[in-house]
């Protein structure tokens, strides 16, 4: 077993509520926040920037994903740093250099530029979200308070995810594309001046070297195949896509042999012989894997199929943030009145349903049924991951939580990757298959079978008859690869419930290492 800390701040008998700890909170939420606002916003300034920068079709891409490509290649690797160096330390170097690359992101001046910054705004961004994690972890040692924090943090986090396409689209509409970034600055300054102040200090007391060929190996694996599955996904599978899936899943085997031969590992592996831990972390996985579609999707339904402009689909998609705040700050209290596997899997079978009605979805869908199936998703799903958080808090030692919250995040966004590459090719494979336009000519067609937005540039350049042929052909394709991938989200979400219903049985909030009697302890010690 890995040894508690020695007693003394930060570490062990602290039974006493540390002072402080809702301000510390408060201000961890606030890079929370901004995390799941930057995750969003760059969606709708893209077209903005597009022509002022004039970015090749390839680059563009690269604009748009090398970002979520460094995140998810560096969280276990900045977890575990944290747990090493120091969390806070961590969070607010990594708050000061996600406030500087925000700026190099406003005023770039060439796609090669904006490219590198987006790639450095990653590495800053990968450090925080394990490290505010983890910090409440050792903030709040009472298991109902940090339920309650738990809840807060998730709460923000899907409060940032919704509130970035409504800012977004209120900055578009009164200043440059740049301002979606610099919004950065002074949230990030804030966090700094203040948690250096509030925020206490906590680290593992005895973490051992940070191992550089882990390090290397997580990124190339975790990138590599993320990169495959995003590709395969746009373009279909090609021989350079299966040779980066072949290295990424051979770099993470490596990897993951590594970590069972080190006496300090990058990452525990044996965290994962936890029932409760891996149960969490798969069921969240698969919960993304299965939203991730509709949510990648849906804005392009809001804005090229009901045609609305960026705020008004922003606003039609805030009641799943509403839904999620509320259940995130309720699900401690009721996972302790039912139990975690009856929330967990109600929550998930909840999403499911809702997403199963999404099938019916039209052009003329009404903005209160849109409203009414986003706002039950978000219920749902706010009572599934502020839960599973929770278990996968308290599943592992306290001087391993920086680790265990990077799995959790990395989980989310393998889920994503792979749930937009799944869903994504149902949509794109059906909407591809539309009927040509008569009088439509064979450029225009072949662009509006690229994609939905395509079609909508296409349109634009034919005469009135054509161009409402060409658009509503188009996007009743786009609206029935939508309903059937939704149909798919929805058993996935379905199987997701029955996954953690057993995997979760038994489980209990606050039930960690340090609170378990001696003879019920899990085997997550590194090796001596």
């Amino acid at each position: 077993m890995t040894e508690s800390a020695p007693a003394g701040p930060g570490s062990a008998h602290e039974d006493h509520p540390r002072p402080g700890r809702w301000l510390a909170l408060a201000v961890l939420v606030l890079a929370v926040l901004l995390v799941g606002v930057d995750a969003t916003v760059l969606g709708l300034a893209t077209p903005y920037l597009s022509e002022d920068l004039q970015p090749s079709g390839t680059q563009l891409l690269w604009i748009g994903d090398i970002y979520s490509f460094v995140i998810a290649g560096l969280l276990v690797s900045m977890g575990s740093l944290g747990d090493r160096i120091g969390r806070k330390r961590l969070l607010l170097l990594g708050s000061v250099a996600f406030g500087a690359m925000s700026a190099l992101c406003a005023y770039a001046t060439s796609p090669e530029m904006m490219i590198a910054a987006r790639a450095l705004l990653g590495v800053a961004g990968a450090t925080l979200m394990p490290a505010t994690l983890a910090l409440i972890r050792n903030l709040f040692h009472d298991p109902r308070e940090r339920s309650l924090a738990v809840g807060i943090w998730g709460a923000m986090a899907s409060a940032g995810t919704a509130v970035g396409p409504v800012l977004g689209g209120f900055l578009l509409g009164h200043f440059w594309w740049g301002s979606v970034f610099l919004i950065n600055l002074p949230v990030m300054a804030l966090l700094v001046v203040v948690g250096a102040r509030v925020i206490p200090e906590s680290r593992n007391p005895e973490p051992g070297p940070w191992d550089l060929p882990s390090v290397a190996l997580s990124l190339v694996g975790i990138v590599a195949v993320v990169y495959a599955i995003k590709e395969a996904a746009a373009h279909g599978f090609r021989w350079d896509i299966a040779v980066a899936a072949v290295v990424g899943v051979a770099a993470l085997v490596v990897f993951v042999r590594r970590q069972y031969a080190l006496d300090s590992p990058l990452l525990n592996m044996k965290l994962f012989h936890h029932r409760g831990f891996s149960g969490a972390v798969l069921a969240d996985l698969l919960t993304i894997l299965g939203l991730s579609g509709l949510v990648f999707f849906l804005s392009q339904f809001l804005q090229m199929v009901q045609l609305r402009p960026p705020l008004n689909a922003g606003l039609v998609e805030l009641p799943a943030a509403v839904g999620a705040v509320g259940a995130g700050l309720a699900a401690g209290y009721v996972a302790r009145r039912l139990s975690v596997r009856v929330v967990v899997a109600g929550g998930l079978a909840v999403v499911g349903l809702a997403l199963a009605g999404c099938v019916t979805l039209h052009a003329d869908t009404s903005t209160l049924a849109l409203t009414a199936i986003l706002f039950v998703v978000g219920v749902g799903a706010g009572f599934a991951f502020t839960v599973t958080a929770d278990v996968i808090l308290s599943s592992v030692p306290k001087e391993e939580a920086g680790a265990a919250s990077a799995v959790s995040e990395t989980a989310y966004e393998l889920g994503a990757a792979l749930g937009i590459a799944l869903l994504g090719s149902i949509v794109t494979g059906i909407y591809r298959g539309f009927p040509h336009p008569a009088g439509v000519a064979g450029d225009a067609s072949a662009a509006a079978h690229e994609s939905l937005g395509g079609a909508v540039e296409a349109a634009r350049m034919l005469p009135p008859e054509q161009s409402a042929a060409l658009l509503h052909s188009a996007q009743d394709a786009f609206v029935d690869g939508l309903d059937i991938a939704a149909g798919v989200g929805a058993g996935v979400l379905l199987t997701a419930s029955v996954v953690a219903w057993f995997l979760l049985r038994g489980q209990k909030l606050g039930e960690s290492p340090e609170e378990r009697p001696a003879d019920e302890q899990p085997d997550t010690g590194t090796a001596a």
